[in-house]
């Protein structure tokens, strides 16, 4: 019958998942961590563009959630921007397919200098579970160098937070556009 099914549904308690179980404190000090690197690295807060070339949008999930009440990123200075002019990193997700190399391409190109490039995901990484499909051609590195790579399918979100730290510690520049590229 469906009425019983109905009234558990509209009077019963919700079925939700707990909520995600991080340490305390954890979270509080990559956030400081990372506005500090940030500051020292660039003298500005650190500004993301996320690109999708094709993901089955887990990744988008793991990311989506740096903005939520447990991690609140925006507060400490990260920040998701909507033009990749204004962007010092692209977080890119999923694999490169025939549709979106181009896009990668021209996103990376209007990106200013020093812009580093980040593999988010396996997908992005080697293709994931999409490589050996007709419409993709791998993961990223195909096409843009990569300056980090957050393997996992998909990356949690404390290792996206990790993984940006790790960028913004390192002494290292970001790799320069290839040759040829766009």
């Amino acid at each position: 019958m469906l009425w019983p099914q109905l009234a558990r549904g509209l009077f019963g308690k919700p079925v939700t998942d707990p909520a995600p179980l991080v340490p305390d404190g954890v979270v509080q000090a990559l956030r400081d961590r990372l506005e500090e690197s940030a500051q020292a690295r660039l003298g500005r807060s650190l500004s993301i563009r996320q690109v999708d070339c094709g993901s089955c949008n887990g990744c988008e999930l793991e990311i989506n959630a740096l903005q939520n009440v447990v991690y609140d990123l925006e507060r400490f200075g990260l920040r998701f921007v909507a033009s990749p002019r204004h962007a010092d990193v692209l977080l890119v997700t999923g694999p490169l397919t025939r549709n979106m190399q181009e896009a990668l391409l021209r996103t990376r190109d209007c990106t200013p200098e020093p812009c580093f490039i980040v593999a988010a995901g396996d997908c992005a990484v080697d293709g994931g579970v999409f490589r050996g499909s007709y419409a993709v051609l791998g993961g990223i590195g195909e096409a843009v160098p990569v300056d980090l790579v957050i393997p996992g399918c998909p990356p949690t979100p404390a290792q996206l937070l990790e993984g940006l730290l790790a960028l913004l510690e390192a002494q290292v520049p970001a790799k320069p556009r290839q040759a040829g590229a766009g």
